[in-house]
């Protein structure tokens, strides 16, 4: 069966629980610590997305339902808001932990570097039990100043026989890029606490997607925008995530080793000779014409035009690009700091094949997922909409994220 998601489909929603008034909103300002570094270890249209149906009866086991906040960025702004993604999370059969990490602040960032620190790296040393879901709270700036300082060897071991899932995106990337690069294990590009869970109405298309991918042991997400260049069948690692956090950690030992893979990529307002500019750092690098292919998601430029010459755009950079590395480059995946974002996994299998119109479709597998059995996960979509105006095809934004 193939779902097609859009606003005019009514979904069941269920009304979200608020019943999870014992988080409390308690607040941290302890100045920095010193941290020990840890030695690295070698190791529009709307878009479609269809699911393999999930196993029905998938037995229940201890801590299918455990989620962790890790604060890794800047700070969430507002506490009320922090509350209601912390309800309707909960709302949803999430026990969670570590939520005080979402309502701390030091200077810019989400506390100091060794409170966030400690919010993956209390996993790794076993202080805490693993949980199934490690939950970014939102985006901005400041994990990279935690990546000397976290055993990812031990935090994806942990991982990976808890099967946990990570989430995030934006400046999260430079967490999921170390784990991945240092342990092997994937993770997910998706919804965060205070960016989607928090908003007055969460996106239907967003909580459906990440309903549908984390519950499904396949997941094939359909981009029917046309290609200039045919794509061409190709299967290998997706990897990725934001392009100024990704050029960012060039020559560092947190930045991926892949060979043949397929390299996604994303970012917001940034102007097109500075897209290039980043790109041009990873081809430099070695790292474009390591790959398959480059998939471009939403790089959200609104009205930005190039001052000197408004026909110098992101199609004119893809197009240098893809002939500079000798790579395809295909655009148009349903994903960036946008409203209607597709979960899927970062650092794990995927396929590309082409349509017959001029599009194509990529395929995931091989992740780790929730047990719906475990949760009522349901009550994260927002209750029916009757939007009886014309379709608009508009993008919404994201502002916080």
């Amino acid at each position: 069966m193939t779902p097609t998601l859009s606003r005019r489909r009514l979904l069941q929603g269920t009304l979200v629980a608020a019943g999870s008034s014992l988080l409390s909103a308690c607040g941290s300002s302890t100045p920095p610590q010193q941290a020990t570094p840890v030695k690295p270890q070698n190791q529009p249209k709307r878009p479609t997305m269809n699911t393999q149906p999930t196993a029905v009866n998938t037995p229940r086991s201890a801590g299918d339902n455990t989620m962790r906040i890790f604060a890794s960025s800047g700070f969430c702004e507002d506490p009320a808001r922090i509350q209601a993604g912390l309800d309707r999370l909960a709302g949803s059969g999430f026990q969670i932990t570590n939520h005080t990490a979402a309502y701390r602040r030091f200077q810019r960032f989400a506390g100091s570097d060794a409170e966030r620190i400690n919010d993956l790296q209390d996993v790794a040393l076993g202080r805490v039990s693993t949980p199934k879901v490690l939950m970014g709270a939102r985006g901005g700036y400041g994990a990279v100043r935690l990546l000397p300082h976290i055993d990812w060897g031990r935090l994806g071991a942990r991982m990976r026989e808890q099967q946990t899932l990570l989430f995030g995106f934006s400046d999260v990337t430079a967490i999921q890029l170390a784990l991945l690069s240092q342990s092997g294990m994937p993770s997910f590009a998706g919804p965060m606490l205070y960016s989607e869970f928090a908003k007055p109405t969460p996106d239907t298309y967003t909580m459906d997607s990440f309903i549908r991918t984390t519950t499904a042991s396949e997941l094939t997400v359909a981009v029917p925008t046309y290609q200039a260049q045919r794509p061409r069948a190709m299967e290998g690692m997706l990897w990725g995530g934001n392009l100024s956090v990704l050029a960012s950690l060039v020559g560092t030992p947190y930045m991926p080793k892949v060979q043949g893979g397929i390299l996604f990529l994303e970012d917001v307002a940034e102007q097109p000779y500075r897209i290039e500019r980043m790109l041009q750092t990873l081809h430099l690098a070695g790292i474009l014409r390591s790959q398959q292919a480059i998939v471009l998601g939403d790089f959200r430029m609104g009205n930005i035009r190039d001052s000197y010459d408004s026909s110098y755009d992101l199609n004119t950079v893809a197009q240098t690009m893809s002939r500079v590395a000798n790579v395809p480059v295909l655009s148009g995946f349903p994903f960036g700091h946008i409203t209607n974002k597709t979960t899927f996994p970062v650092g794990a299998h995927a396929r590309i094949q082409p349509d017959s119109v001029g599009g194509y479709q990529i395929t995931f597998s091989g992740y780790p997922m929730l047990n719906p059995n475990a949760l009522n996960l349901s009550a994260l979509l927002p209750p029916p909409v009757f939007d009886f105006s014309a379709e608009s095809g508009e993008v919404g934004t994201d502002s916080e994220f």
